[in-house]
């Protein structure tokens, strides 16, 4: 996927058990989705804290953050409530989400490549962000292109 494309819709369950689209997510402004590779990792959970971190700025430009990961509901539920995560993890179990966003990795003990989306309101992709070492800058781009869209 690259900037400007459309943003495959997906239905998920998120960590408390609620479904979840993209084409009903987009109707409240831009939506920040974050591949992560797994819950409870130290990776991911700097990663996902740093967002969590930057909650009041996302909320400020209107933007909501995302997470997604192949994990199953429980662990993400686990996840969200050992990090205090204040907003929806999403469970690709069969990473079926992964795989149309190209971010699913060909060996399930890898799983997805650490990847961000900025998806507009139009569902085009706005901003694609990945780095499989810097986890602070998934969020850090992210936040200033939301800004950028005013």
């Amino acid at each position: 996927m690259q900037p400007g494309d459309l943003a495959p819709d997906f239905t998920l369950v998120d960590q408390h058990g609620v479904t979840q689209s993209l084409d009903e997510l987009v109707t409240h402004g831009p939506v920040v989705l974050f591949f992560y590779p797994a819950a409870m990792t130290k990776g991911c959970t700097k990663e996902s804290c740093h967002f969590r971190d930057l909650g009041a700025d996302f909320a400020a430009a209107n933007a909501q953050r995302i997470g997604i990961s192949m994990d199953d509901v429980a662990k993400q539920a686990a996840f969200g409530a050992a990090n205090d995560l204040d907003y929806p993890l999403l469970a690709d179990v069969g990473g079926s989400v992964a795989k149309a966003y190209g971010v699913k990795r060909s060996l399930d003990a890898l799983r997805v490549k650490r990847t961000t989306f900025v998806i507009g309101a139009d569902r085009r992709v706005i901003e694609i962000i990945a780095s499989e070492m810097n986890m602070a800058v998934h969020a850090d781009r992210a936040l200033a292109a939301v800004r950028a869209l005013g």
